[in-house]
């Protein structure tokens, strides 16, 4: 095993990151810090809202249950579970709010501390309630995969979440004053819920909405509330949406972790080329850095191969060109390596990979290369054989994806989904992780598609939906560029995604209902 002590210090982009993090965190403390003096106010002008997360909560949690509270507030909805009061546990963020709760219900303990980064310290508990907090969490996946450590086998967790459907709704209300104001949040779908349920090992037991109507108004509240969730079209438009899971028995993981390869492809990324070297971790029993350039006309090459001479003995960094540089193609036209494109570098660097586990990570570093050891971690416990990165789920920093880019990545999003027969939230994110073993199934049935992607994504999409393999999607925080330029061309690109689609649809969905399509022997 290679050394990994002797590791670059932390680069100015992962400081700044590290930075924003930390202020954005304490931002939102001392936005709760703030209103804890409000809080009952608020609670009181909410009630009919209150009063129906408690009935919600009820359902799930027995009274006298050992409960774990996440983001109590001022305690009332712990009080409201009669809990073991011995055995249960409220924590919130702010302090001044968990001063109240021990206030309003001495017989409750409270405890001020990071919802996302408890210690269990030996708890365990019956129930966990999580209301109205996934939305101000910085990692919801690390935080629900914390929360293994306080469950036994049949301990239940409960989240409840806003209905992004309403976004436009409670902000107007926040602005005029008729609802208590709220840090900026993540606004996450079910599917989104679930998946970070599954990837943290959870498993689904219930999901569905309540409250149409989160005021009291004399007999039509009540009756539209008793009906809405039990009526098609009504129900997704109700305000709150839950869901209820259980732990996941823990799986056998292999004894001997398994070797990972790094595939960065690059043209013309000098800048950020250290920073990936500095900031891609080391994963499982070996990690290799393989940058693949496509001809690049400025110094990165030089910086790569200064990189390699530097850690030596310390990191397994490699560098493979796209084309040939010597003799003819040491004046390759520009123009002939953007018509190649990122997918022929990506089916390169996955050829000449040698760990177990291939991942991409394009060289812009727009995809946090800290969060690469979790899609490695899905892997290795078996909860999925493909690993896609999705960027969709948390709020972008500013100037990291245009608005037009993103209304396209969602609305490719929906096709895909439809067309591949499972959920694909951002097709083109750039990090995407599978065994080295089902990528050469896939190159092997290659034929089928053909050599029809210049992006890298569909090629490993398209064929992994068609062995079957199961695709979760990972999200990740997209981050603006901070060196180099982008790539994307918003016209053209677009043209080929359509062009990717037609080829999706004809491939998946028409061969399969004139019964010319013929899965491969070797599919899952």
């Amino acid at each position: 095993m290679l050394e990994t002590d002797r590791r670059t210090p932390m680069s100015p982009s992962a400081r700044r990151i590290a930075e924003e993090t930390a202020e954005r965190t304490r931002r939102r403390a001392g936005i709760f810090e703030a209103l804890a003096a409000d809080r009952v106010r608020w609670r009181e002008r909410g009630a009919a809202y209150h009063r129906a997360i408690e009935v919600l909560c009820r359902r799930f949690v027995a009274p006298g249950a050992r409960v774990l509270e996440l983001g109590c507030g001022t305690g009332d909805l712990l009080a409201a579970l009669a809990p073991d009061p011995a055995g249960s546990l409220g924590v919130d963020f702010a302090p001044a709010m968990v001063e109240r709760a021990r206030e309003r219900h001495p017989g409750l303990r409270f405890e001020a501390a990071d919802v996302e980064a408890l210690e269990p310290e030996g708890r365990v508990f019956d129930a966990i309630v999580a209301s109205d907090l996934v939305g101000h969490l910085e990692d919801v996946y690390a935080t629900l995969r914390g929360l293994r450590a306080f469950c036994h086998a049949d301990t239940r967790l409960v989240v409840t979440y806003h209905n992004f459907l309403w976004q436009g709704v409670l902000g107007f209300a926040e602005r005029v004053g008729a609802k208590m104001p709220q840090p900026d949040q993540n606004w996450l779908g079910r599917q989104d819920v679930e998946n970070l349920l599954r990837l943290s090992g959870f498993k689904l037991e219930q999901s569905g909405q309540a409250l149409l109507v989160p005021v009291d108004v004399p007999v039509l509240s009540g009756a539209l509330n008793a009906a809405a969730p039990r009526v098609p079209g009504l129900r997704h438009l109700c305000l709150v949406q839950y869901a209820v899971a259980k732990l996941v028995p823990s799986r056998p993981v292999a004894l001997d972790p398994p070797t990972v390869s790094v595939v960065i492809p690059c043209r013309n990324e000098e800048g950020n080329v250290d920073d990936a070297v500095g900031r891609v971790p080391e994963m499982g029993r070996h990690t290799e850095i393989l940058f693949v350039d496509g001809h690049s006309t400025d110094g990165t090459v030089g910086r790569i191969e200064r990189a390699i001479e530097r850690e030596r003995g310390v990191r397994d960094i490699r560098l493979i060109h796209q084309t040939p540089r010597d003799g003819g193609a040491a004046g390759e036209d520009p123009s002939r390596m953007l018509r190649l494109g990122k997918g022929d570098a990506v089916r390169k660097g996955f050829a000449a990979a040698k760990g177990d586990v291939v991942m991409i990570l394009d060289a812009d570093l727009t995809v946090a290369p800290e969060d690469l050891p979790r899609f490695v971690d899905v892997l290795a416990e078996g909860r999925a054989r493909f690993v896609n990165g999705s960027r969709l789920v948390y709020p972008m920093e500013d100037e990291s994806m245009r608005f037009l880019n993103l209304c396209g990545n969602k609305a490719f999003s929906l096709v895909f989904t439809w067309l591949l027969g499972q959920p694909i939230k951002d097709t083109l994110c750039g990090t995407k992780v599978l065994w080295r073993s089902d990528y050469e199934r896939i190159a092997a049935n290659r034929a089928y598609f053909g050599n029809f992607d210049p992006f890298g994504d569909f090629d490993l999409l398209f064929g992994a939906a068609r062995l079957g393999l199961p695709i979760v999607d990972m999200p990740v925080r997209y981050a603006r560029r901070t060196a180099g330029v982008s790539k994307v061309r918003l016209v053209s690109h677009g043209l080929l995604l359509v062009r990717m689609a037609g080829i999706a649809f004809r491939k998946f969905k028409w061969n399969r209902w004139l019964g010319r399509d013929r899965r491969p022997a070797d599919a899952s």
